[in-house]
């Protein structure tokens, strides 16, 4: 679990501001199963709240149980979207066993320019962007918002505050899945990113949307250095 960085961690939820469009309500909380290598590991929350005219994405996961003895996961994301659907603000704060993570970036899209900053190592940075620039969690979000028909490709960037990533997300094919909340018939989406041509080795993530017009996500893999990470909805969904 040590990498759900460019994924949602995504990875892993935007025309999502200018009109909570998609279906998608705000507020809006999420409650993921955590599992790794099929032992329960922890439990995930997606939250949506608005802040004045902005939207604040949060992502918290913690590890529970038996993983938790060995390996302790503390992580909180958050991002800051304008009504433009666009990333403003991103914060990351990991504790995944002995790693430590702080950061945080502003992005500037008049200037296709980002900020970031290593709270930790006390260093600062600025980076090109582009238009299509999202961050590691308001990514899902754009996703959500897309049209996602079988067999169509999307392209955008990830910026994860130390490098921007191309990303391809792929929409798959319709499926029918089982979830601890019932069946959902949903959209299986797949994304790779790259890096100067080169496929990331952890955050490639396969999510399942419902196939409706409020996308959610009830299930979402992601790689990561010890396997691969699931995600799978067990509570807060409402009709």
């Amino acid at each position: 679990m040590a990498n759900i960085r460019p994924l949602m961690g995504a990875l892993l939820a935007l025309v999502l501001i200018a009109a909570p469009a998609a279906g998608f309500p705000v507020p809006e909380r999420l409650v993921y199963e955590v599992t790794w290598s099929g032992i329960k590991a922890g439990l995930a929350v997606l939250e949506v709240t608005r802040q004045g005219e902005e939207l604040r994405l949060t992502n918290t996961i913690r590890s529970t149980g038996v993983v938790a003895a060995f390996f302790k996961i503390d992580d909180r994301t958050e991002s800051v979207i304008t009504r433009a659907g666009k990333p403003a603000y991103y914060q990351e704060h990991k504790r995944e066993g002995s790693y430590r993570a702080a950061r945080e970036a502003t992005f500037n899209f008049t200037t296709l320019k980002a900020n970031s900053l290593d709270l930790l190592k006390k260093i600062e940075k600025t980076d090109a962007i582009t238009p299509s620039t999202y961050d590691s969690l308001s990514s899902i979000y754009f996703i959500r918002s897309s049209e996602l028909t079988p067999g169509q490709s999307i392209s955008f960037d990830i910026y994860d505050t130390q490098r921007l990533w191309n990303t391809e997300v792929r929409v798959v094919q319709r499926q029918e899945i089982k979830t601890p909340l019932g069946k959902f018939k949903t959209v299986m989406v797949t994304s790779r990113l790259r890096h100067k041509g080169e496929v990331a080795k952890v955050g490639n993530a396969t999510f399942w949307f419902t196939d409706d017009d409020r996308r959610v996500p009830v299930r979402i893999t992601t790689t990561m250095k010890v396997g691969e990470v699931t995600l799978t909805l067990s509570g807060g969904l409402s009709p």
